[in-house]
C-alpha cells in the first residue's frame, strides 16, 4: 500500500491525521520514498505537517480553509506524544456556546513539559502547562474524527481568571465568563472544589459570578475558602501593585472596572 492510499483509507474511517511512524508501519514506502512522497502530498495542500513526524490530512470540504478543526485530530496528536490534554479557554469556551468575540486561535492545555506554540499557514494553536493536572472537569465529547477531551465551564473559567495577564486581560473575557456562567453547575464546582490548588482564583471566579449574579452556588466556594487562610488579592494581578484594603468577603481588591460588552 502506498501512502497516498492509506491516507483515503484514513478519510473512509474519519480520521484526519497520522503519524510519522503511523504511515511508515502500514504501508510499504519507507525512508526516502516515503517522505518524498509525503512531501508531494504537502506541495498539492493535500495534507499539513504539523509538526515533526505529525501530519493532517485536508479532504476537499476543508480545503478553501487550509486547516481542519482541532477537535478532529487534538487527541491523535496529544496521544502520539503521549501527553495528557485538554481544550481549554476561548476554545473549550466555543464548545460551551460562549463564543463572543472569538478568534482563530486554538489553546490546549498539557502536561508538562512545556511544548512549543504550532503557528503555521491558517493554524495557530497555543499550548498551556499547569503544576497541577486536573483530577476531575474534564469531559469528553464526540466529533466526526472521535472523542476529544475540553475542560468543564467551571475549570474553562477559573482557567480564563487565573491566566488573564497572558490571555489580553479581565476585560477582554468577562463576557465569555459571563457566558460561560449560565452553564456551570453546583456539580461542576463541587469537583472544582476538590482538586484546584490557587485560591487566590478561587476567590476570584467567586467575586465575578457573584457580580454577575448567576445561579451558580458560589456559598459552596466561599465556605471552601473560609475553611484555610486566604488573603486580599488583586482582581487583575499587576506586577508592581500589591492589594489595599478590602470590603468584600473574598477579599478581592478591584484594580479595574469591569465591562461586560454583551
Amino acid at each position: 500500500m502506498r501512502a497516498k492510499d492509506y491516507i483515503k483509507h484514513l478519510l473512509s474511517i474519519e480520521s484526519y491525521s497520522f503519524s510519522l511512524e503511523e504511515i511508515s508501519y502500514h504501508t510499504n514506502s519507507v525512508g526516502t520514498s516515503l517522505k518524498f512522497e509525503l512531501a508531494r502530498l504537502v506541495e498539492k495542500k493535500e495534507i499539513i505537517n504539523l509538526r515533526k513526524g505529525f501530519y493532517l490530512i485536508i479532504p476537499p470540504r476543508y480545503s478553501k480553509q487550509g486547516h481542519l478543526p482541532i477537535q478532529l485530530y487534538i487527541d491523535k496528536l496529544c496521544r502520539s506524544l503521549n501527553r495528557n490534554y485538554y481544550l481549554g479557554f476561548y476554545s473549550a469556551a466555543k464548545f460551551h456556546g460562549a463564543s463572543h468575540q472569538q478568534t482563530h486561535r486554538e489553546y490546549v492545555m498539557i502536561e508538562k513539559p512545556k511544548m512549543t506554540d504550532i503557528k503555521k499557514s491558517d493554524i495557530d494553536i497555543r499550548f498551556f502547562t499547569t503544576s497541577t493536572w486536573p483530577t476531575s472537569n474534564i469531559i469528553e465529547k464526540k466529533s466526526d474524527a472521535g472523542i476529544f477531551k475540553l475542560s468543564s465551564p467551571a475549570l474553562t473559567a477559573i482557567d480564563l481568571i487565573h491566566h488573564q495577564t497572558k490571555l489580553g486581560g479581565l476585560n477582554r473575557m468577562f463576557a465569555i465568563i459571563e457566558e460561560l456562567s449560565e452553564e456551570i453547575t453546583d456539580t461542576d464546582v463541587k469537583n472544582l472544589l476538590t482538586w484546584y490548588p490557587h485560591r487566590s482564583s478561587l476567590q476570584r471566579l467567586g467575586f465575578i459570578l457573584e457580580i454577575l449574579q448567576t445561579d451558580v452556588n458560589i456559598n459552596a466556594i466561599l465556605d471552601f475558602l473560609k475553611s484555610g487562610q486566604y488573603f486580599p488579592v488583586l482582581l487583575s494581578p499587576k506586577g508592581s501593585q500589591n492589594p489595599g484594603s478590602v470590603e468584600n468577603k473574598w477579599k478581592v481588591d478591584v484594580n479595574i472596572k469591569l465591562e461586560s460588552d454583551l
